[in-house]
């Protein structure tokens, strides 16, 4: 693979895996929530520049399980919100507050804001710029008073405004129906803001129709997104 390209593969709910010309990245990925593991520690044993991260602790975006993976392959390295606690220290794990940096090598993460809990990621690697949003994202949900949905709003034009202003290849975005006619709300405007080449959707569950009813809604913008119909399923980056 060259430099500036990639291979993404959809796993479960928000967690991707993503790889690159010299790393293996994970994302927010949850074994429990996968009834058939495509992930595992067997896996990765002979895998190198393996990066494991998870925006925050909730029980769809962290799984305890995958620190084990570290008994297969030591030199795991991952990157972890601070909410996030790891017992046994045997791990090799960076834990980020909101607005760090960190290097290893020629990966550089920047960690960002939440609407929710934990952060989110900006990731330099191998040519790319990398922006998976945790549980980042307008919750403007319906049945809310409306002053905690001007808060919402508040929030998350607050957490907006604070990204980098720089182009951005790949980025993973919530766009989840829970929110009824408001799922597509902070997709778009993310979208419109930071003009991604690539915006894949996830946080949809098992709601598959999701990603199709959002590429249908942004057809017509210029935004490059992806109708993702099945876990295991591999998106090419750049897309042709």
């Amino acid at each position: 693979m060259q430099m500036g390209q990639a291979k993404i593969t959809y796993l479960v709910h928000s967690g991707f895996s993503v790889e690159t010309a010299n790393h293996f990245l994970l994302f927010d990925y949850c074994p429990s929530m996968d009834r058939t593991p495509q992930i595992t520690a067997e896996f990765l044993r002979t895998k190198e520049n393996v990066y494991v991260f998870a925006s925050h602790s909730h029980g769809d975006h962290f799984d305890a399980a995958i620190l084990k993976w570290a008994e297969a392959n030591p030199a795991i390295q991952y990157v972890l919100s601070t909410d996030i606690r790891v017992k046994d220290g045997r791990q090799k794990c960076q834990f980020m507050n909101p607005y760090e940096q960190w290097r290893d090598g020629e990966l550089v993460v920047r960690s960002f804001g939440s609407t929710d809990a934990g952060i989110s990621f900006w990731l330099d690697v191998d040519g790319l710029a990398i922006f998976h949003a945790g549980d980042l994202n307008w919750w403007h949900w319906s049945g809310e008073t409306q002053a905690e949905r001007d808060y919402a709003d508040r929030y998350f034009f607050e957490e907006m405004d604070l990204l980098p202003k720089q182009p951005l290849d790949i980025a993973f975005f919530p766009v989840d129906r829970r929110l009824e006619e408001n799922y597509a709300l902070g997709a778009e405007y993310f979208a419109k803001k930071m003009q991604p080449k690539l915006l894949v959707p996830m946080h949809f569950g098992a709601d598959f129709a999701a990603t199709a009813a959002f590429k249908q809604k942004v057809a017509g913008t210029g935004l490059a997104t992806m109708e993702i119909s099945r876990k295991g399923q591999v998106i090419d980056f750049p897309v042709v």
